[in-house]
C-alpha cells in the first residue's frame, strides 16, 4: 500500500504471499503447498485493514471478509435445499471462491473457536472435505491466506511472547509461515515524519 508510512517488512511479506511459491508433490502421493499464509498482528489503527484491502484490488482473484460476519460455512462451503428443484446443492464459501488467488480474513480474532478450527484443513491441504444431506465432496481452496488481528487487551505487551498477545491456538498459528508484528511506537521524530507524509499525500491527492 503506497499510502502507508514504513512498514517495508510487511509489504514485502505481502509481495510473497501474492507471488507464492512453488507447490511439491513428493512421489505424486505428498502434496506441499506453495502459498504463503500472512498474519499481521498488532496495534489499533495502524494500517492493517488498510494492507488487506489494498491487497484485495492488488491481487488477480481476492475474497475479502471479516472475522465479525464471517462463519465456518461462510468460509468453506454450504450444503442448501434449492427452491425450485427441491435439490440439495454445495455452495463454496470464501476460501473455495478465492481458489487459485488470495483470501483476505480481518478481524481473525474475533472469529470463535469453533469457526477457526473449520479453516484448518483448507489452509493446510488447501481442500475442503464436505459429507452432509447424502453429499460427499472436496473442494478445491488453492488459496493464500492473509489475516489480520488485534492482540489481547489491544495493545500489543513486548515483556510477552507473540503466542500470549494474541488470543489465537497454537494449531492454527502454526499455519501461518509469516507472523508481522504492527505497533505503535512512541517516537517524536517518526511521529512528526508520519505526520509529514500524510499531510503531504492529501495535499498532492
Amino acid at each position: 500500500a503506497p499510502s502507508i508510512y514504513g512498514h517495508e517488512t510487511i509489504k514485502t511479506a505481502l509481495a510473497l504471499s501474492l507471488f507464492g511459491g512453488n507447490t511439491k508433490v513428493v512421489r505424486n502421493k505428498h502434496r506441499i503447498r506453495g502459498d504463503i499464509n500472512v498474519l499481521l498482528m498488532g496495534d489499533p489503527g495502524v494500517g492493517k485493514s488498510q494492507f488487506l484491502k489494498y491487497t484485495e484490488k492488488l491481487a488477480r482473484r481476492a475474497v475479502y471478509s471479516t472475522g465479525q460476519g464471517a462463519s465456518a460455512v461462510g468460509l468453506t462451503a454450504a450444503v442448501r435445499m434449492d427452491a425450485l428443484t427441491k435439490e440439495w446443492t454445495l455452495e463454496g464459501g470464501a476460501l473455495v471462491l478465492a481458489d487459485r488467488g488470495v483470501c483476505l480474513i480481518d478481524e481473525f480474532d474475533k472469529m470463535n473457536d469453533k469457526d477457526r478450527t473449520s479453516i484448518h484443513e483448507a489452509m493446510e491441504q488447501q481442500s475442503i472435505s464436505i459429507s452432509k444431506a447424502g453429499i460427499v465432496a472436496t473442494l478445491q481452496a488453492r488459496c493464500a491466506v492473509i489475516a489480520a488481528a488485534n492482540p489481547i487487551g489491544g495493545r500489543y505487551d513486548v515483556s510477552r511472547s507473540f503466542r500470549d498477545n494474541v488470543e489465537l491456538t497454537e494449531p492454527i498459528l502454526d499455519r501461518f509461515d509469516i507472523l508481522c508484528v504492527v505497533r505503535d511506537v512512541v517516537d517524536p521524530v517518526a511521529d512528526e515524519q508520519l505526520a509529514r507524509y500524510v499531510v503531504r499525500s492529501h495535499m498532492e491527492s
